[in-house]
């Protein structure tokens, strides 16, 4: 993790975190621990006789890289009493590439410390939203 990204318990409401930016690659899509189970998550030609444009990725994917997103910026935190909650809406396709974003939506006085609420959201290069949730993590708690 880089320093200079690093909330702080003098973060302030409205920071925005730095993005991750991810390809969705139907190699990682077909991988056992990703999808493997469906083909419409690494099958081009299943997926298009279910009517989909190309395999989607699964959702756990985007969460994964908001997941990393938060890491990289609180650390050790986000093991320990961290709450993700995202709702996908919108399939992420096959070679979309997918952007992390968050900001700091609320700081609240616990304990030490601070909770940080951020808003987060992943979106793909024409900036339409695939998944939309926040995160709640506590820092010097």
């Amino acid at each position: 993790m880089i320093a200079e990204h690093r909330i702080t318990r003098e973060t302030p409401v409205g920071y925005e975190l730095q993005p991750i930016a991810k390809k969705a690659a139907i190699q990682l899509m077909g991988s056992r621990l990703w999808g493997r189970f469906n083909p419409n998550h690494w099958d081009p030609v299943y997926a298009a006789r279910t009517g989909l444009k190309a395999p989607i990725q699964t959702g756990e994917m985007s969460s994964a890289y908001l997941a990393e997103m938060c890491v990289n910026h609180f650390g050790a935190a986000m093991f320990s009493g961290a709450r993700i909650v995202c709702k996908y809406v919108a399939s992420t396709l096959a070679n979309e590439v997918i952007t992390t974003h968050g900001v700091v939506r609320e700081k609240q006085p616990k304990g030490d410390g601070y909770r940080f609420i951020v808003d987060v959201w992943t979106d793909n290069e024409a900036g339409e939203k695939k998944t939309v949730g926040w995160v709640e993590v506590d820092v010097d708690v």
